[in-house]
């Protein structure tokens, strides 16, 4: 299936994203409600958790991930896991190969600029024209692209459009993406956000990616006030932060790094997608607000030698 969003931007009108949807369920305060009449609510509202299903499977249901036209990339194995649990599963990246990635995993394939809020508005229509609502958001867009090369400099020589640059591609995208999704999910009473962070930021650093650490961590901000936010409406959201995975891009700095782990090699993409859907499913249901850390457990690690 093709699709552009820039071509379809332009022509059709997107939904405010900002504008509360109509028909969600009010939310219900705790002093509204006697205490007794709020605890038979509760369990007629959400059920015995004892008695609710744990599994994996995603039958039917609508799941979006970004940033997957690497054949070799995280998003790319994420897609796959989805599409194996049964879910209906869209792909989106901003070069044409999108519909390449889409053939091999007989799913569907968009294009669009995850930074350019029209672009957004645009797929978001046309994702639920063609699938209807998306109910599982993989928000994995970001890093280095084709079309946007990864700005590596110390702050002191980093310019402000480099640093806006890694910002927009790293967390305006997650947070675009969020916004533009999470409405359905909310109306719909059952959703799952899963945003892509990382071990640099949120619990290390290294010279010369202070943009791209800074995202990241934003990336963790963002998952957990969007977690309070939507918690009421049965939707989850979790992050994931991968330390070093091999992938083609990979560099033998990074794979060098990846062998100095305590496990003694990096990671692999399908080892964080396994992640990723794990968060996705229903199994998941009592994590909300969490980072997951894949890194091989060398953020752990105190010391490489004692």
């Amino acid at each position: 299936m093709v699709f552009d969003a820039r071509s379809a931007s332009g022509s059709r009108s997107r939904r405010d994203a900002t504008r509360p949807s109509p028909g969600r369920r009010p939310r219900t305060s705790a002093t509204d409600t006697p205490e007794s009449s709020l605890a038979e609510s509760s369990l007629t509202e959400v059920g015995d958790p004892a008695e609710a299903p744990v599994t994996l499977r995603l039958d039917g249901k609508v799941a979006l991930v970004t940033g997957a036209g690497s054949p070799d990339g995280i998003g790319y194995a994420t897609a796959r896991r989805l599409r194996d649990l049964g879910a209906r599963v869209a792909i989106v990246s901003t070069t044409r190969r999108i519909h390449e990635r889409a053939a091999e995993l007989s799913v569907t394939g968009f294009v669009a600029d995850l930074t350019d809020e029209a672009e957004v508005g645009a797929l978001a229509d046309a994702i639920t024209d063609q699938l209807g609502d998306v109910e599982v958001l993989v928000n994995n867009a970001g890093l280095a692209s084709r079309a946007s090369p990864e700005v590596l400099r110390p702050v002191a020589q980093l310019t402000y459009d480099e640093w806006k640059s890694e910002i927009d591609r790293n967390l305006s995208t997650a947070f675009l993406c969020s916004r533009a999704f999470q409405g359905a999910m909310a109306e719909g009473g059952w959703g799952r956000i899963v945003n892509l962070a990382a071990t640099a930021g949120a619990i290390n650093a290294l010279p010369t990616e202070a943009a791209y650490a800074a995202a990241k961590a934003g990336v963790v901000g963002l998952t957990r006030a969007l977690a309070m936010e939507l918690v009421a409406d049965g939707v989850n959201v979790n992050c994931v932060a991968p330390g070093t995975i091999y992938t083609a891009a990979s560099t033998v700095t990074e794979i060098k790094q990846g062998l100095g782990t305590p496990i003694g090699r990096p990671g692999t993409p399908d080892e964080v997608a396994a992640a990723i859907a794990f968060l996705c499913s229903p199994a998941a249901s009592y994590i909300t607000g969490q980072m997951l850390v894949v890194d091989g457990g060398n953020s752990v690690r105190e010391a490489e030698f004692r």
